[in-house]
């Protein structure tokens, strides 16, 4: 049985149902769009945390903006109360939240695209399997070969509400990391700890 979650929204909302969503978002949550130069990453913050207020409110059995957060030692945030895990990743116009009843959870989302610094990126942050893994990748397959473990690396850590600064694996003893293409021209990542 399936004890996780996960929801795809799109971000690209129109100007009346931002500024709704907006109003749901409490006052260090604007003060943190606000601080976003541009305005195009700020409307997607905001619709981003709008709906995940919307879905927690939803399965809390309450209106979005009376949901509250508290935040751990690395700013990962979780409910004041109740025991729903939960975790946010966007990437252009598309959002992904994860929602579990019963264990710590963790996405990410990237869009599928060359990224000119991959290689010295695996080579200071993937491990010994994983470096040898994608260098044997032919030229083509490198992108989504790099971004499908980056993904579950972000996944893992945002799961374990730690950093890569850690040189965090995508390999945890207790957890389950498993890749798949929420959108066409998107890869993600879940975790969750098993059993």
């Amino acid at each position: 049985m399936q004890d996780f979650e996960v929801v795809v929204a799109r971000l690209d909302a129109a100007s009346e149902e931002v500024r709704a969503l907006e109003a749901s978002l409490c006052a260090e949550e604007k003060q943190r769009a606000g601080r976003l130069r541009f305005a195009r990453h700020r409307r997607r913050f905001v619709v981003a945390h709008g709906r995940l207020r919307q879905q927690l409110g939803a399965r809390l059995g309450v209106p979005p903006e009376v949901v509250e957060f508290s935040y751990g030692k690395n700013g990962k945030p979780c409910l004041k109360r109740n025991g729903w895990h939960f975790s946010i990743s966007h990437c252009d116009d598309v959002a992904l939240f994860a929602f579990s009843k019963d264990s710590e959870i963790g996405v990410d989302v990237e869009a599928i695209r060359p990224i000119r610094e991959a290689d010295s990126i695996a080579a200071q942050f993937f491990s010994p399997r994983e470096k040898e893994a994608y260098a044997a990748l032919a030229p083509q397959d490198k992108p989504l070969g790099f971004l499908r473990c980056w993904t579950r690396m972000e996944a893992l850590a945002k799961a374990l509400g730690d950093g890569l600064s850690n040189s965090l694996k995508s390999q945890a003893p207790g957890w389950r990391v498993h890749s798949f293409f929420p959108l066409p021209g998107f890869i993600a990542a879940v975790a969750r700890l098993h059993g």
